[in-house]
């Protein structure tokens, strides 16, 4: 069963009239800044519809999406290189998460909001894993968004915890125009087949369809294409904007 939700979402500007095709080039390689930094606080109130709270266990992400809403954190990273040129990890963002957990009335936590929670550096850090093993120990509930399919390393714990559910960011099935326009995140196919495999461990499941790509992805037959590629998932939910998606077929 899939599950529309229509949603009035930003999404990216055509130009103007009479203005061409944009072209998109890659963006030049440069020295990435990784810091370890220590945070004041990690559970903060949420401004999103539904959610009571969010956890960023990072500031900056390595995705590098070229769309990304997040860019305005740099202005308070206290950061000269460009957004997707640098991360700080919250080295000790467990025992500061603990302390907020037990003085906080439970609700309902996203990972995250202004970072994805599973970019490359968590392989090696972790810390989103040590943030659920905290919060299943609580009444919290956690929904998840991301682009990564390493995500599945935490079915495990997305088991214990109090999992409302786990959503993809899905843009595009054209995977040369996913590359130039979300560089370093996960293959469209990867993160599909990721979906289907959290459904089949019992996970409640979504794919967010956004932003709409002028060009790129709000034509009918690239719609068209993506919820092919859809279809054979297992069941899910499809949040999409309700301006792009007008044709009950889907």
């Amino acid at each position: 069963m899939i599950v529309i939700h229509f949603e009035s979402v930003t999404h990216m500007q055509p130009p103007l009239p009479g203005c061409a095709r944009p072209e998109l080039k890659p963006s030049k390689s440069a020295a990435l800044s990784i810091n370890e930094v220590s945070c004041k606080s990690l559970l903060s109130r949420s401004g999103i519809s539904g959610v009571d709270f969010c956890i960023n266990p990072y500031t900056g992400c390595l995705h590098n999406c070229i769309y990304c809403y997040a860019i305005y954190m740099r202005r308070y990273s206290g950061h000269r290189e460009n957004w997707g040129q640098f991360v700080d990890i919250k080295i000790n963002a467990v025992p500061i998460l603990r302390k907020e957990l037990l003085k906080t009335v439970p609700g309902l936590v996203m990972l995250s909001t202004v970072t994805d929670a599973y970019q490359p550096l968590e392989k090696k850090y972790q810390i989103t894993r040590a943030c659920l093993e905290e919060l299943s120990k609580t009444n919290f509930t956690v929904t998840i968004l991301t682009k990564s399919d390493l995500v599945l390393r935490d079915i495990d714990l997305l088991k214990k915890c109090q999992t409302e559910d786990v959503g993809f960011t899905i843009t595009t099935p054209d995977e040369e125009i996913r590359r130039k326009f979300e560089p370093y995140s996960s293959s469209t196919e990867r993160r599909l087949a990721a979906l289907r495999k959290l459904a089949e461990s019992g996970l409640r499941t979504f794919v967010f369809f956004g932003p709409v790509l002028p060009y790129f992805s709000d034509r009918e037959e690239k719609i068209e294409a993506l919820f092919q590629k859809l279809k054979d998932a297992k069941e899910y939910e499809l949040i999409a904007p309700k301006d792009k998606i007008k044709d009950q077929r889907y």
